[in-house]
This record gives C-alpha cells, structure tokens and sequence, in this order.
C-alpha cells in the first residue's frame, strides 16, 4: 500500500509538473489564431455589431498592421451608460483600453492566467515578433485547465484499476 501511494504521489507529481509547462502556444493551436480586430476610427456602433455578430467578448485594435488597443464587452458598458445617445458617432479609438497587456506563444498558462486575474482582465492578445499569433480568454485557459485535469482523471483512472497507462 505505501508503494502505491508512493507511486501515486510521483504520478501526480509528474501531472503537475506537465500542467505547469502548458504553454499558450498549446491554447491557441488548440483554438486557432483567428483574431477578430477592428481600426479605431471605427464606429462603437460597428464594433458592438461584430461583438454579437461573431459572439466574441473583445475586439483587438489594430492601427496599420499594429495593435494599438483593445475594444472589450466592458468598455462598450461603460459607454453605454456614460454616452448612450451618441455611440453612432464615438470612434473606437477614443473609448478603447490603450494600455494594452500582452501575451507570448512562450508563456505558460499559469503566469498568464495569475496576469489575467491581477489585471483583471478576460482577453489578452498574443504578440510574437510584431505580429498578432492569437486571442486568449479566460475562459480559454480555464478550458485548458479542465482538458488537462479530465485527463489526468483518466490516467490515474486507469492506474488504480491496474489499466496500461501508454
């Protein structure tokens, strides 16, 4: 019995270990590097549009090929209460979140996900050398998290029933 349980602690450890060095590259080759942007002389009206026309939480801002901001569910909120009669004419660049965090292929899901709280923000745009490589939510990374716990479930599953692990 202590021989099990020592072999279930180092499976466990080696689970743990695995999660820790999930990067986000994993999230977005997994969800695909498809980002939806809009130009900040657009419209809050436009970009409210395409938030429920392609049912996304976030707009990334892009200005020639650069992002330059986020558009997010909240700032239009914000606008909403503060200007509702005047979103026909408000331009993204005036009510987007200019302080824009980001993130790399090379994070790891935790240090992103521990940013994502502190920050507390639901969208972070993935830059890598310039250029956009993709957009993770929070409810990304949770998703990753349950996918790899499932997972683990599975292989301990099968190593307390004596089942092959390979």
């Amino acid at each position: 019995m202590l021989q099990s349980l020592f072999c279930l602690r180092i499976t466990q450890n080696i689970f743990d270990a695995r999660r820790l060095l999930m990067q986000i590259k994993d999230i977005v080759k997994t969800k695909g590097s498809t980002v939806f942007s809009i130009h900040p002389e657009k419209t809050v009206k436009d970009a409210i549009d395409m938030l429920l026309e392609f049912n996304i939480g976030s707009l990334l801002v892009v200005e020639d090929a650069h992002p330059v901001g986020i558009f997010t569910e909240r700032d239009s909120l914000r606008i909403c209460s503060e200007q509702a009669e005047q979103l026909q004419s408000i331009r993204i660049g005036e009510v987007m979140t200019s302080e824009l965090i980001i993130g790399r292929l090379e994070d790891d899901v935790a240090s992103v996900m521990h940013v994502m709280t502190e920050k507390r923000i639901r969208h972070l745009p993935i830059i890598e050398e310039g250029y956009v490589a993709g957009m993770v939510s929070i409810g990304d990374l949770v998703k990753s998290q349950h996918d790899e716990n499932e997972l683990t479930i599975h292989y301990l599953k099968d190593y307390i029933t004596g089942n092959d692990m390979r």
